[in-house]
């Protein structure tokens, strides 16, 4: 399953990914982190020091690569060059699985080990660099990772735990699509349900899985104030953890000692992102990745590319099991 956790700058989006990581990797479930932040913190969020995390090999930085590899042998892409965020797979296209090896990885993830034997895979985007500063847009970063995710066929029991960039900002690309449950992080504060709420009424009409997840949450008036403002959206509520604060100050104790309802919590996002299996719909979700591929192909990927990227659409492919089982490009 693939899990997006969203929210304003500062709500611990981050902190709440990092521990439901973990939560799972204790499980034994295979789990793929990925840091799709401006922001990047994921990485010391799980426990490695500041200089481990920033050498990190870059998504970004690989994106030729990762085309190569996906592009496969698909007759409808010319070169990885003509490849851009939202390009669809299709007949001979690299899917990729959760639990394997594969040329991504191998650029991309490095294993994190985090408590009592666990790990996690993990892959970052990459921060900006003095090269990209009023040249790029971080939306070229966060590219790699939506063409990884559009090239993805995981199970039930395998995760894909995605860290978004504050805000709305993941609404500029197809991207909040791709995930079966997206988990909006919110303080009690006006601001901190502002962002649930343009959230849903951007994701309206798309079939978005959403809930929202309070964080920083004192008491009833607290909580009272979440179930007000999102309803029914509200899962789980977060409060203060000595052991997060543990782990903010890099010496966090072993998780099994984290508090009590605070595992409660995670277990409760759990159960809420395995419901969803059920319900995927292959069909629907590989539409829309064709949907947002030929408004970014009208809009600006044509021009660029200079190539009819509609033409790259196989009419007759779903993304689905099936798909994955096919004999794979090497």
């Amino acid at each position: 399953m693939k899990i997006a956790f969203v929210g304003k700058g500062g709500s611990g989006k981050t902190t709440l990914s990092s521990l439901f990581v973990r939560h799972l990797a204790a499980a034994g479930a295979p789990v793929v982190a990925v840091d799709a932040d401006i922001n990047q913190h994921l990485g010391t969020a799980l426990g490695l020091a500041e200089d481990e995390a920033a050498a990190l090999p870059a998504m970004g930085a690989q994106l030729p690569l990762i085309k190569d590899c996906l592009r496969g042998s698909n007759p409808r892409i010319s070169s990885a060059a003509t490849m851009i965020k939202t390009t669809p797979p299709g007949e001979g296209s690299r899917l990729l699985r959760v639990c394997e090896d594969n040329p991504v990885y191998a650029a991309c993830a490095r294993t994190v080990a985090l408590d009592e034997g666990d790990s996690a895979r993990l892959m970052v985007t990459g921060p900006f660099t003095d090269a990209d500063l009023g040249v790029a847009c971080y939306h070229s970063k966060v590219g790699a990772v939506e063409l990884f995710l559009n090239h993805l066929v995981d199970g039930p029991g395998e995760y894909v735990v995605v860290d978004m960039t504050a805000g709305s900002d993941s609404f500029a690309s197809g991207m909040f699509t791709r995930f079966d449950m997206t988990f909006l992080v919110a303080e009690p504060t006006r601001k901190g349900v502002s962002v649930y709420r343009q959230y849903k009424e951007y994701a309206r009409g798309f079939g978005v899985g959403l809930k929202v997840v309070g964080n920083k949450v004192r008491g009833d008036d607290d909580l009272g104030f979440l179930r007000e403002e999102a309803g029914d959206d509200l899962l789980v509520a977060f409060g203060h953890s000595e052991w997060v604060r543990a782990m903010e100050k890099g010496r966090p104790p072993r998780f099994g000692l984290l508090e009590e309802f605070h595992h409660a919590a995670l277990r409760t996002l759990r159960e809420a992102v395995d419901d969803t299996y059920s319900r995927r719909d292959w069909r629907r979700y590989t539409r829309q990745m064709v949907h947002f591929h030929l408004k970014n192909a009208e809009s600006w990927g044509n021009a660029k590319t200079g190539a009819d990227l509609a033409a790259q659409v196989d009419p007759a492919f779903v993304l689905d099991e099936r798909a994955a089982a096919a004999p794979q490009p090497v």
